[in-house]
């Protein structure tokens, strides 16, 4: 794929690295008919158009995963910055230890809990690649 061209829209998403209380981080893979369908990923999405990124993120969670948590919960982490073909994805990475509810995928994923140092076995994004070491330190 071919770095997008200096003019190429920028596409805010924001992600979260769900930790639970044994340590494993919650990945998502990505169904069949979107882009970059199979990967893995951290969950989250886009945010809409004057929504600030942690509205974002916990509306996010509601729909996809059916938890609920607060602002007070998402400890802001690191950010990936990547050229896709056609934009330029920002995505910031919140941790969050803290939320309500089990989560079950509502939106076709498949769901799995990882612990840190096998994170790498699953392929994901390009975007998604560079925060796994970063994660794993922090964890």
């Amino acid at each position: 794929m071919e770095a997008a061209e200096a003019d190429a829209p920028i596409l805010l998403v924001v992600a979260v690295a769900l930790v639970d209380p044994d340590g494993r981080v919650l990945l998502a893979r990505r169904p069949p008919g979107k882009a970059l369908a199979g990967l893995w990923e951290f969950p989250g999405g886009k945010v809409d158009p004057g929504e600030r990124p942690e509205a974002a993120l916990i509306r996010e969670l509601r729909e996809e995963l059916g938890i609920e948590t607060d602002e007070a919960c998402l400890a802001p982490f690191t950010f990936a910055s990547h050229a896709y073909e056609t934009f330029h994805l920002l995505m910031p990475l919140y941790v969050c230890r803290v939320w309500k509810g089990t989560a079950a995928a509502r939106e076709g994923q498949e769901l799995a809990w990882v612990r840190p140092v096998r994170m790498g076995d699953y392929p994901m994004p390009p975007a998604d690649k560079p925060l796994v070491a970063m994660l794993r330190d922090l964890l």
